[in-house]
This record gives structure tokens, sequence and C-alpha cells, in this order.
């Protein structure tokens, strides 16, 4: 993972990656590189042309949880230049759906792991609850119990319908890091959030194959056979068995999902067949099937005790 060339976002994913691992280490150094390399306005881990709005929030979790273990002052003032764009600076939609492009009003449903974690985290829980409904509400479909992943909000249409398995795999992922992260009194928020997992699984899992895998987009059998999406559906299913709020019935998909990765990692230890960088658009290797590899041991660890 560490090997790979990395934007906002993958840098974001994969410092959470040894953050829920468990090594600090290298956490506070990635957090050290992803505070170099913020811009004036906030965003977190640029690199050059990132046209992301919400992507650099995604290292924003890994900036905090630096600061915390370390006490460095300006890592504190990072993560806060973070939560402060992402509230008051951020290019929005009239309902307040912060967009996930800065030339383009465009709403996807990458977003929903990108920004919603980090806010919780970082204390501003209703507003990471209100941009999960914001999203969902434009997203969402009910009859496929899946995620469409790109939404123009100047055109009022979409960009694309269809039903991407990585983009529904970091719905599922923010689902389950935001339920974490809210305050215990925040029971009915916490109930509806693992609603919205519980139905986001089903709808996955009814067009699961037999061995645990999933096509590139969800429900079209002619699309490519891809890894990752098992990969985040089985650390959201761990973590919430954990969590006490998915039941365990879930966790015999999810066993074979996770066993279906396993099955993909190469003697050198890429994730082969996951949605490819930089296109995302065949089989390949990416830094986020590395960093969800990662995450998905790290959540089977923490469930077995």
């Amino acid at each position: 993972m560490l090997s790979m060339q990395r934007a906002s976002w993958e840098h974001g994913v994969a410092m959470q990656a040894m953050v829920e691992l468990g090594n600090d280490d290298l956490a506070y150094l990635m957090a050290r590189e992803a505070v170099l390399r913020q811009t004036p306005e906030g965003r977190l881990s640029v690199v050059y042309t990132d046209n992301g709005a919400t992507d650099p929030a995604a290292s924003g979790e890994g900036v905090l949880h630096a600061y915390e273990i370390s006490g460095d002052a300006d890592l504190k003032e990072a993560a806060d230049a973070m939560l402060d764009y992402l509230l008051t600076r951020a290019p929005r939609s009239e309902r307040g759906v912060i967009y996930h492009t800065l030339n383009s009003p465009e709403i996807w449903s990458d977003s929903l792991y990108m920004a919603p974690p980090f806010m919780a985290v970082a204390g501003a829980h209703a507003e990471a609850v209100a941009q999960i409904d914001g999203i969902r509400e434009v997203l969402w479909n009910a009859d496929s119990r899946l995620f469409s992943h790109r939404w123009h909000d100047g055109d009022k249409a979409f960009i694309n319908r269809r039903f991407w398995g990585g983009g529904n795999g970091w719905a599922a992922a923010c689902f389950s890091r935001v339920i974490a992260a809210l305050p215990a009194g925040m029971v009915a928020e916490k109930e509806r959030l693992a609603g919205y997992h519980r139905e986001l699984l089903d709808g996955c899992i009814a067009n699961m194959s037999s061995d645990g895998l999933f096509h590139d987009f969800v429900d079209e059998p002619e699309t490519f056979v891809e890894v990752n999406l098992s990969q985040m559906l089985a650390y959201t299913v761990f973590r919430g068995v954990r969590g006490g709020w998915l039941d365990h019935a879930y966790l015999e998909p999810a066993n074979r999902m996770r066993a279906a990765a396993q099955a993909r990692v190469d003697r050198h230890g890429f994730v082969t067949g996951v949605c490819g960088a930089p296109s995302f658009d065949h089989p390949g290797r990416s830094t986020e099937g590395q960093a969800f590899y990662v995450l998905m041991e790290a959540a089977h660890r923490d469930l077995a005790g």
C-alpha cells in the first residue's frame, strides 16, 4: 500500500487503515505528510491539481489521531482548518450538501465516506448526519437498495445513475464509522444510520456471487468481477457486529467475502482484481483496495477479541 502513489482520498484511507490497525508510528508519519500538503483554505493531502472538495477530508481523522497521540499543536490546527473548510467554505447545494468537486456542482456516493466520518469524529455530529441524509436523498434507490454514483446538481440529472460497487462500499464504510463516532445520546440518529446500513447490505448481498464477490456495477453481471466491494462490506459487517448494531447473521456472507479477498492477494502482497487505479474502469490494483484489505483484517481481529 505504501509503495503506491496517492491522491488525497487515497492517502486518507491508507492512513485510516494505519489508525485502525493500531500502527501509530506510521499513522503519525502519514499525518505529517497530509499536513505538509494542506492548502491555504484547509484541504488536506492535496497533490497539485486535486479537484476534490470532500476527498481531502478523508485524511482528517488520521491527522486528529496523530495530534491525540503526539500533542503536536500544529496537527490540531490542521484538523481544525479541514473541519472549518467543510463547515464554512466548501461549495454546497441549496439543500446544504457539500459538492464532491470544486469545478462542478456534483454529488457523489464517494463523498459519504470522505467527509461525514471526519465530521463526526471532530465533533460536528449533527452536520455529519445531515450530510449523510442529504446525499442519500439524492442518490439512494429504494427499489434496488443501492446508491447511484453521481448527480449533477446544476442540471438536476444523473451523470451516472448506475450502482457502482466502489461507491456503495464507500457508503457502507461511512455508516460504520459515523455510528461508532456519534455520542451515546444520539440514539435515534445511530438507529437510523444502522437501518441505512442494513438496507444497503441487503441490496448488495442480493447481488453477491456464490464465491463472495460482486460485479463492478453491482446489478450488471456483464461488468467485470471486482474484489474491493467485498472487502469494504466485510469490514463494515465486522465493525457492526462488534458494535452491537448489526445482527450476527451477516457474518456468514461477510466471511465469504473475506475469504474471496484473501484468495486474490498475490505473492507481492497486492490485492488483485479490485477496481483499478487510476481510471477505476478495469480490474487491477489501487491504494483503496490495499487499504480496505488492512481495514477488513483489523476489524476481523477486533471482532475476534
